[in-house]
């Protein structure tokens, strides 16, 4: 009698997923080349827009059937044109890259404003409430005040500085006693400072003599930031990049940046940890009130000169996008707003060039902060780019690098 000693086959083990190939590259490095990626994406949906607006290119499809590469020959000659007249208009010699730097200026203190507080866990969608405030009290100080060089700029700066602060330090400080969320009041603080902005421009005090128009006396000239050269550049750009420097510092080598970011990291574990969360929540606000106080200056003290109701243009929303792209570091928001600003200076160029609309350059910085808030879109069209552990969107990484 045989025994029948067959057995049921063995269930297969599962078979591991394969994990994503890590590279030996820093954080940083890998973040910059998806930084890049996504530029280069933009720059190809940016070419495309061209393509669809351009007549010549529109006049090529009507005979498309008979000539085809016509289109193509106009479609590369639109994009080709139009690129080259941004670069040339960003650095294309001396004069488009001290205009870049000019513009790019008010962008990095106001990126620095925003990026600070993400860094503590806060959105600081008000950077462009505490740039006009700050601008207000510089240009104040600046026309107003009759004081010798030096002098003069340095108040008129300190006077910009403690304005944004305050502007800042109000959010700070009701998120730490009533728990009021930031976005809401920060938001809503932007509406009184453009108003008050407003009503200023129509008093006897902030209103220019023999004009009907809101527009503010002229800065003094001891009050105004020097400028190099004949360019339109000046110190107000290096203060910019000591204002980096600074927030570098004071997030990575003080213990009250370390207490920021903890509490921007986890803000329960901070408190049982023994910080004081409302605190950093004051300080992170009135730092960043200040910073994009100090870009007010470099908007009424160095470019713009008199006091109106559209000084801050669009710089404090702006900032939002220059720390967006900037991944909330100092280093990345110098370099963002250097490349923002870039963009502003060629995109004027390349209007008066190939008449493509300024407007193309906004929906160039947008789909670039797209990109860069969805890496895992610009990973899926460039796969050779290195994952890193822990790799996810900067909002979820809750803006600590």
């Amino acid at each position: 009698m045989s025994t029948d000693t067959t057995t049921e086959p063995e269930k297969a083990a599962p078979v591991p997923a394969k994990e994503p190939q890590r590279s030996g590259l820093p954080s940083w490095a890998i973040q910059g080349l998806v930084s890049l990626s996504a530029i280069v994406l933009a720059l190809v949906v940016g070419a495309i827009l061209i393509i669809i607006g351009d007549d010549q290119v529109k006049a090529a499809v009507s005979y498309f059937g008979a000539a085809p590469m016509d289109t193509f020959s106009a479609a590369f000659s639109a994009v080709g044109e139009a690129y080259k007249a941004l670069a040339a208009g960003a650095i294309g010699g001396v004069t488009p890259i001290t205009e870049s730097l000019t513009q790019a200026t008010p962008l990095i203190c106001g990126g620095l404003a925003v990026s600070l507080a993400f860094r503590t866990g806060l959105f600081n969608i008000g950077a462009q409430g505490q740039l006009i405030i700050g601008a207000i009290l510089a240009a104040w100080v600046g026309f107003a005040w009759h004081l010798p060089p030096g002098l003069h700029l340095i108040l008129a700066v300190i006077a910009g500085l403690v304005g944004g602060a305050i502007w800042g330090g109000v959010v700070g400080l009701l998120k730490a006693r009533t728990g009021a969320h930031e976005v809401i009041v920060t938001i809503m603080l932007n509406y009184v400072a453009i108003y008050l902005l407003q009503w200023l421009l129509t008093t006897t005090t902030f209103k220019r003599p023999g004009r009907t128009d809101p527009i503010s006396p002229i800065v003094d000239a001891n009050a105004q930031y020097p400028q190099f050269g004949s360019t339109r550049l000046h110190v107000g750009f290096l203060l910019a990049l000591l204002a980096a420097a600074f927030v570098w510092w004071l997030l990575n080598r003080s213990t009250v940046g370390f207490e920021l970011r903890a509490v921007g990291a986890n803000a329960d574990a901070s408190r049982t940890a023994g910080m004081s969360v409302g605190k950093a929540y004051f300080i992170a606000m009135l730092v960043a009130g200040a910073l994009a106080g100090l870009a007010g200056t470099q908007q009424v003290l160095g470019t713009d000169l008199p006091l109106t109701d559209g000084v801050a243009a669009s710089v404090g929303f702006d900032a939002i996008t220059v720390a967006l792209l900037g991944r909330g570091t100092p280093l990345g928001t110098v370099l963002a707003g250097l490349l923002f600003g870039a963009l502003n200076a060629g995109g004027l160029q390349m209007q008066l060039e190939t008449q493509t609309p300024l407007t193309l350059t906004t929906v160039l910085q947008a789909v670039i902060v797209l990109f860069v808030a969805a890496p895992a879109l610009v990973r899926s069209v460039f796969r050779f780019l290195p994952k890193e552990r822990g790799a996810g969107t900067v909002l979820a990484k809750g803006w600590n690098g």
